[in-house]
């Protein structure tokens, strides 16, 4: 991938993007995930829900009729409750409550804004380790190249899910204390480090040989009989002709990164109670799946949107900046 993606280059880009089809579907489907969970305050508001709050006695209007959240089960004896469904009327509880009494849909929205925020910045945090470690292995070899790379290769070999929960089952329960420094059980921080960390060798291994590649180049070759210094060489050769593989790998992490928070939230390894993601809505719904299955399938199909819009935003711009590479 030689492009360097500058202003002009930049907008060729998205002009050729923007006539697939499906690349649009991909920008819209996520715009739109990103804009609705960013506007979660502005709907509790407007609908006059807490989505934290537990509100197992409470009750809401529905079609002038004022209803229990908490309704009497739909089996023959009626024994037991079960939550209020969805109408899709997009007013308060209208995709029902979960078990605590709180609205499915406020909580699918500030769980959106959790889950992007975690796996957006875990993403950035991955490539720019990866990109550290990839331009230190690749461009200066030797004895570094040698340990970093075993490094790799050690984390590597830990299945990413096994790794992260071993993580996750250590720092969750008892916080990090370094120094003065000191994360709560329920800090952002620290679901963003763990899968952050498990990622960079999926990241560092195709950036290590990119750079690898790069450092071996002409252009590089004569900067180097010019008398420039490695320092200028990296930031002036090396950094513009690694961006457009970051641009690439950024979407594909990302959507990693997605999922794996899901999966750790699911697990109450992540994101912790009353916060909400959505990992820990589909855990809420687990209960409810004969019952009120939209309080786990809203969450699924979310992740499905995103991560899948994300595989193919990515995918279209490796196929852009790297059509020799697009069939490896």
């Amino acid at each position: 991938m030689g492009v360097r993606v500058g202003e002009n280059g930049f907008l060729r880009m998205v002009r050729t993007l923007s006539v697939k089809r499906d690349v649009v579907f991909a920008i819209v489907a996520l715009g739109f995930v990103v804009l609705a969970s960013l506007s979660a305050p502005l709907y509790a508001r407007m609908v006059g829900v807490d989505p934290f709050s537990s509100n197992v006695a409470g009750t809401t209007m529905r079609h002038g009729q004022t209803l229990d959240l908490m309704q009497p089960n739909d089996n023959s004896l009626h024994l037991g409750l079960t939550p209020l469904g969805p109408d899709w009327t997009g007013r308060a509880y209208s995709l029902g409550a979960d078990s605590q009494g709180r609205d499915v849909a406020s909580r699918l929205l500030y769980g959106g804004r959790s889950s992007l925020l975690i796996a957006s910045a875990a993403a950035f945090l991955c490539l720019c380790l990866s990109g550290s470690i990839g331009i230190c292995a690749g461009y200066f070899g030797g004895w570094v190249d040698i340990l970093l790379s075993r490094l790799l290769d050690i984390l590597w070999a830990i299945p990413v899910y096994l790794f992260a929960i071993s993580l996750s089952v250590v720092t969750v329960g008892h916080g990090i204390h370094l120094g003065f420094v000191t994360l709560g059980a329920d800090s952002f921080l620290i679901p963003i480090g763990i899968i952050a960390l498990v990622y960079v060798p999926y990241a560092a291994r195709p950036l290590r040989a990119r750079v690898l590649s790069l450092s071996r180049a002409e252009f590089v070759t004569a900067a180097r009989g010019m008398g420039a210094s490695d320092f200028r060489i990296l930031r002036r050769e090396i950094l513009p002709n690694l961006a457009p593989s970051m641009v690439v790998l950024a979407p594909l992490v990302m959507a990693l990164c997605l999922l794996a928070e899901s999966a750790l939230s699911f697990l109450s390894l992540g994101v912790q109670a009353p916060a909400a993601s959505w990992g820990t809505l589909i855990q809420d719904g687990e209960g409810l799946l004969y019952t009120r299955p939209i309080v786990a399938i809203a969450p699924g199909v979310a992740i499905v949107i995103t991560v899948l819009a994300l595989n193919i935003l990515g995918n279209a711009l490796r196929d852009y900046l790297d059509p020799k590479g697009a069939g490896r």
